[in-house]
């Protein structure tokens, strides 16, 4: 009955959709629609590996691995099809990010991340006085931006009950 209540609420009603919504449940435990804590920090996670992996200020970047490249060692198939991987990732992220937030949205969410670092930095939590350490206050800026861009719409359906659907590409 609860799972009927639920499919319902959430517009769902078709049977195979309530079919596939317990059969979820009884898979996992909860529904495939549930969005929460974990949720969000695996969003971050994603996020956070995409942006870490592209460029840091360590050795161990995509980045680093281009510069390193000499006459001796140069560019391969390798880099091109990892160059592609990173692309493709980058695509998508942004894209649903600008999508779920838009250019306001985002503006809005860099001014808010802005605002933390100074404030942080500004009682001391934070040191940004070197370049390679505002350069990791940055990267972990940027992936928060793009992790909450990914959990928007959930978050946004918790808070007032309407899904955000889109018409099409434009």
């Amino acid at each position: 009955m609860h799972q009927r209540i639920a499919a319902e609420r959430d517009g769902l009603s078709t049977r195979y959709n309530m079919a596939r919504n317990r059969s979820d449940h009884r898979k996992s435990g909860r529904t495939s629609r549930e969005f929460n804590f974990a949720s969000f920090l695996w969003r971050f996670l994603a996020s956070l590996s995409l942006v870490m992996v592209t460029y840091n200020p360590t050795q161990y970047s995509y980045v680093a691995w281009l510069r390193a490249a000499t006459p001796e060692a140069p560019l391969g198939p390798e880099h091109f099809v990892v160059g592609v991987v990173l692309l493709i990732g980058w695509v998508i992220l942004l894209a649903a990010t600008q999508r779920s937030l838009g250019t306001f949205g985002l503006l809005l969410g860099g001014a808010l991340l802005g605002g933390l670092v100074w404030l942080l930095t500004d009682i001391g939590w934070i040191n940004v006085s070197t370049m390679g350490s505002a350069t990791w206050v940055g990267l972990f800026c940027v992936a928060a931006l793009l992790s909450v861009g990914l959990s928007w719409s959930h978050v946004w359906r918790r808070l007032t009950g309407q899904f955000e659907v889109d018409d099409g590409d434009d």
